[in-house]
């Protein structure tokens, strides 16, 4: 069993989660956990001891320490016997308790069961052996098979694509791009959107050809910096015809690409950090059925949106609020991501 999640936090459900994974130790399976370090700052020292005197393993990803704290695990996924794998947004933290429109954070996830399922504990167990994240031991990351083949073919098996902070080009943005070059309609769910300046382009010339591109983004945010900062940029998308909606009745914290038929889910935002520094993994998925019922899903959190009027946008806010926008998205598309690559350095 591997479960791997960048916030983890005491009380429920995570002592319950806790209390299942001893008991699985117990029964002799095979049981690692992989928390990271920031994200899970606030659980206590000794939290994981009674999974590990049962025989289970925990580590901390890259424990804090100032001179690479800009590089951090944001997966989340759980596998159980390599048969059965939830991967998605999730955090085990209480303020994900809830339905996500009455209470707690909106947020989105996937079962199934496929040889991917496999793969997922794979890629979990390289993690756990990365996790302190010595130097010249960060992992090269190779675009998947269909890439590899030509951007052209088809495939409908589950694909894992994973990012991280090793260069410029990684799997998800590999397939992000080649999947955007085609499409005709784009429907986006992203807790903190800002997008690098490659996707916004793809975006943009998805909308020039007369493609439809519909995402909805956060009205509420448990990082409101974020919030600010990709509101810079929703003058230049609504003047282009994108349609922008804003989730308001609760934190939103969903992750949905829908790109025609194909969808992608899992735990990276639609932002510079997820696509440049953070680990991070979304699973690619083409397959017309699965994107019909991604799209009812799309159109339940749109019953709680608002929609962002292109004539009235500019206007709305005052001069600070601007200011705070401009502000914000100096620190985290240009500050975040050069401090980021200046840390990485030192690991390679």
């Amino acid at each position: 069993m591997r479960l791997e999640t960048y916030c983890y936090s005491s009380g429920q459900p995570g002592d319950a989660i806790r209390e299942a994974l001893v008991q699985a130790a117990q029964r002799r399976v095979d049981v690692q956990v992989l928390i990271d370090g920031f994200g899970s700052r606030d659980l206590p020292g000794g939290y994981w001891d009674v999974l590990r005197q049962a025989g289970g393993r925990a580590k901390v990803f890259n424990p804090l320490r100032w001179h690479c704290i800009a590089c951090r695990d944001h997966r989340k996924l759980l596998v159980c016997d390599d048969r059965v794998a939830f991967v998605g947004g999730f955090n085990v933290t209480t303020a994900e308790a809830g339905d996500g429109v009455t209470l707690g954070w909106r947020d989105l996830g996937l079962r199934f069961s496929s040889p991917l399922a496999a793969e997922l504990a794979a890629s979990s167990d390289r993690h756990y052996e990365l996790a302190d994240l010595r130097p010249k031991r960060l992992p090269r990351l190779r675009l998947p098979a269909f890439l590899q083949r030509g951007r052209h073919r088809r495939d409908r098996y589950p694909q894992l694509l994973e990012s991280g902070p090793t260069g410029t080009s990684t799997p998800i943005k590999g397939a992000l791009m080649a999947d955007l070059r085609q499409a005709h309609s784009v429907r986006i769910i992203s807790a903190y959107f800002l997008p690098t300046w490659r996707v916004r382009q793809a975006l943009l010339r998805t909308v020039r050809r007369g493609g439809d591109v519909q995402f909805i983004t956060a009205g509420q945010s448990d990082v409101p910096v974020a919030r600010l900062a990709g509101r810079t940029l929703y003058q230049k998308f609504l003047r282009a015809g994108l349609r922008i909606f804003e989730y308001e009745a609760q934190i939103l914290h969903s992750k949905l690409l829908i790109i025609d038929d194909i969808v992608y889910i899992g735990s990276a935002n639609l932002d510079s950090r997820s696509l440049n520094i953070n680990y991070e993994l979304l699973v690619r998925l083409d397959s017309r059925q699965l994107a019909c019922e991604a799209g009812a899903i799309f159109a339940d959190h749109l019953r709680h949106c608002r929609e962002i009027e292109p004539g009235t946008w500019e206007h709305s806010r005052g001069f600070w609020e601007k200011l705070k926008e401009r502000l914000a998205y100096l620190l985290l598309a240009r500050v975040d991501p050069l401090l980021a690559r200046r840390q990485l350095r030192r690991l390679r």
